[in-house]
């Protein structure tokens, strides 16, 4: 296969604008926009109102909904979380593109990693600067060259940009499955490894809250009259940890233990969370009913335990769906000398939402980039443009037919 004139002149679009794909980047991650700071995430929200008004798409805040949280003293209240963007062109066109990604960091407003620096090496090392500031300059730099299209009129695209993703989605779920259930294809925009390869069949996330109540009393004086919820807790624990090892490609990670106080007192209560990984949705039954026992038999008398939480990302299989657009996705890299390969992969983001809604996507078209989540978060400059050039050929590709999204969807509702 060879390019067009129509893709020659797209792609010439991006090359012209590469340098600015990574400044405005540069500039988002100078923003602290950690998922729990509400100013931060305010202001990032406005830059990418800002940078939207340059495509012709009706751009919307979009309410997300609010989540249960359990504090640390056990008890459950109800959280809001910030708005969605939305960005919506031709939604009457008989094809329908779905682009996701998110504006919140992990790094909370104290973090002390706020800023972007060049590294020796040339790479940029900043929060968010892959981890997906770098990824959402990305995404909508393609959609601005693709707009130059003559066939684009054929394909319509919808984009949505949480604010919650780095904390499991909980608010934004709803707003991607009904996307996902409406689109025909999905672009999503995580960053890749460090190499390019994108992440292929993903596995499974669950987030669970186990709260353990017991009953107060002197440590001294009347200690077999209290029952101690962090003893419960750290055999709850331990019931939870041999869990492991039990199926495969399960594992199921306990995090972080709390409650008590004074040493002499016996604790009332404790919470212990925890966070399960599957690979398919027979195992995540599996795992399911299992805390749910576990959740069932308080270890010591006088312990009650009130599990909260569940599965929030099903598994995304390679199925026939998945397949057959990571194959159109290899041609079209091939056509820009690009190598394009992929491996299974232990987390989970969004594209894992958007394939149960029964989306085909493909996750991880963002920056090339590495340690993420961490102070050492680096994006290579030079995969900016390389990567909004992939992304703009996929949807010329898809406008001209030779990616057939509407197949793709029929695959994917097959396998339903």
């Amino acid at each position: 296969m060879l390019l067009s004139a129509a893709e020659r002149s797209v792609l010439d679009q991006v090359t012209g604008s590469a340098d600015r794909l990574v400044s405005r980047a540069v500039t988002w991650a100078g923003i602290n926009s950690g998922s729990g700071n509400a100013d931060g995430l305010t202001r990032m929200l406005a830059e990418l109102e800002a940078a939207a008004a340059t495509l012709p798409c009706e751009a919307t805040q979009v309410a997300t909904a609010a989540s249960v949280v359990v504090g640390e003293d056990g008890e459950a209240r109800r959280r809001a979380h910030a708005p969605a963007l939305q960005l919506t062109c031709r939604p009457d066109a008989p094809v329908q593109i779905v682009l996701t990604g998110h504006y919140d960091t992990v790094f909370p407003a104290d973090s002390g990693f706020q800023t972007v620096v060049r590294r020796p090496d040339g790479a940029l090392n900043g929060p968010g600067v892959a981890d997906m500031k770098g990824g959402i300059s990305v995404m909508l730099g393609a959609l601005a060259a693709f707009e130059t299209h003559p066939d684009r009129h054929g394909v319509g695209w919808t984009v949505l940009l949480s604010p919650d993703e780095e904390i499991g989605s909980p608010g934004s779920a709803p707003l991607l499955a009904e996307l996902g259930a409406r689109g025909h294809l999905g672009l999503t925009y995580e960053p890749a490894l460090s190499d390019g390869t994108l992440a292929g069949a993903r596995k499974g996330s669950g987030n669970f809250h186990l709260v353990v109540h017991g009953k107060a009393a002197h440590a001294g004086r009347a200690f077999h009259e209290g029952a101690n919820a962090v003893a419960g807790a750290a055999m709850v624990a331990a019931r939870l940890h041999q869990l492991n090892g039990r199926r495969e490609g399960v594992t199921v990670n306990v995090a972080k233990i709390s409650g008590g106080g004074a040493l002499n007192v016996v604790a009332d209560r404790a919470v212990v969370r925890f966070n399960v990984r599957v690979p398919d949705s027979q195992s995540a039954a599996w795992v399911t009913d299992a805390v749910s026992e576990i959740a069932a038999d308080p270890p010591l008398p006088g312990l009650s335990l009130h599990l909260h939480g569940g599965m929030t990302r099903a598994p995304k299989p390679m199925d026939a769906a998945q397949t057959a657009l990571f194959e159109a996705v290899r041609q079209t890299g091939d056509l820009l000398g690009q190598t394009i390969a992929w491996k299974p992969s232990g987390g989970v983001c969004e594209g894992n939402n958007l394939h149960a809604a029964g989306l085909p996507n493909v996750d991880t078209l963002g920056v090339l980039g590495g340690d993420i989540h961490s102070d050492q978060e680096f994006a290579w400059p030079d995969s900016f443009g390389d990567r909004a050039r992939l992304s703009a050929l996929i949807l010329c590709r898809v406008a001209s037919g030779e990616i057939d999204a509407l197949k793709l969807k029929s695959l994917r509702l097959e396998t339903m």
